[in-house]
């Protein structure tokens, strides 16, 4: 009998990936997904679904009786949202349902691993020398920091729950649709940039990330968080005169005033349609114009042997190529 995983946010980028990896891992996947999700990319993919309410607790404990998971990875979130009060309770408030119905259930837990972020703990400045650790004092510029930071909170206060929490930087790769947005934007001869300020800058490549999330349903700790990414920083300009070289493509390179960005991002957020968040907002502005995003994973390399497969050279190519046959560029 394999083993049985469940995994929120099974039709997003990151949720992909996930499953791929653990399918390749032998276990037995089921994904969580709401009923409009799109899944015609999962088709392929040996899985099984569930349609779990996170704001009912009984439902969500029935859920995961009948399934009787062993291991839970929790992706599923908002990156985007109309306010602090929506982040919190998609991005806390229902991992905290999820992690009560998960103890409540009579399921053979083993591991419950959550995807939070580095923006829960925040970037630090660009003079700063000493990359970000766990144990760094968290300072998230963001509503998304904040409410993934709270939703550690909460786990952390449950002490039965076999938890260990990943901290990934910007993840890229095959499927995502942020990251994308500047290669269409390189692919077309632009290359802007907001303000002049350096920056250094982390990435994780979705299958490294995928690969280790994976591998963490296995860590003999419990109540632990780790920092991911490829291990390195990069300056402002590295991923954009990467994709230029991969494409072969000469651009015009400029620079935005901070301000007029800051502008045109309240201007976006106030005309956008009922319910929906521009992909320019005052919360992503934040976050890229953030001076230092570099991050330490001595820790994961210590506790999990975690080797990146991918550094920003490598991941780019692959992601450009598979976006080419993909026809996306």
């Amino acid at each position: 009998m394999k083993e049985r995983v469940l995994i929120t946010g099974a039709s997003g980028f990151v949720g992909y990936h996930l499953i791929e990896a653990a399918i390749a891992a032998g276990l037995e996947v089921h994904g969580a997904i709401r009923r409009s999700s799109d899944i015609a990319h999962l088709t392929d993919l040996d899985i099984k679904y569930i349609y779990p309410d996170y704001n009912n607790l009984e439902q969500l404990q029935q859920e995961l009786k009948a399934g009787q998971y062993n291991y839970i990875i929790h992706a599923a979130g908002v990156t985007r949202a109309k306010n602090e009060a929506e982040y919190n309770k998609i991005n806390a408030t229902y991992t905290q349902n999820l992690a009560k119905a998960a103890l409540a259930a009579s399921i053979p837990l083993k591991k419950f691993v959550f995807v939070s972020s580095l923006a829960a703990t925040g970037p630090t400045f660009y003079e700063d020398t000493n990359p970000i650790t766990e144990l760094s004092e968290a300072k998230p510029v963001t509503n998304y920091g904040r409410s993934k930071l709270l939703a550690e909170k909460y786990l952390f206060e449950m002490d039965k729950l076999p938890l260990v929490v990943l901290r990934p930087t910007a993840v890229y790769g095959p499927r995502d649709k942020d990251i994308y947005i500047m290669f269409k934007t390189l692919k077309n001869g632009l290359e802007p940039y907001i303000g002049r300020k350096g920056q250094h800058l982390s990435f994780i490549y979705a299958k490294d990330l995928a690969d280790v999330t994976v591998k963490a349903l296995q860590n003999p700790q419990n109540h632990v968080a780790y920092n991911i990414s490829d291990g390195n920083f990069y300056e402002r300009y590295e991923l954009a005169n990467l994709t230029k070289k991969v494409l072969g493509k000469k651009t015009l390179k400029f620079s935005v005033p901070l301000g007029l960005v800051r502008a045109l991002s309240g201007i976006l957020e106030l005309t956008a349609s009922k319910g929906k968040t521009p992909v320019l907002n005052n919360e992503k502005l934040a976050e890229l114009t953030a001076e230092n995003w570099n991050c330490s994973i001595e820790k994961l390399k210590n506790d999990m042997g975690f080797v990146p497969v991918y550094n920003l050279e490598k991941g780019v190519e692959e992601t450009l190529r598979w976006y080419q046959k993909n026809k996306w560029l």
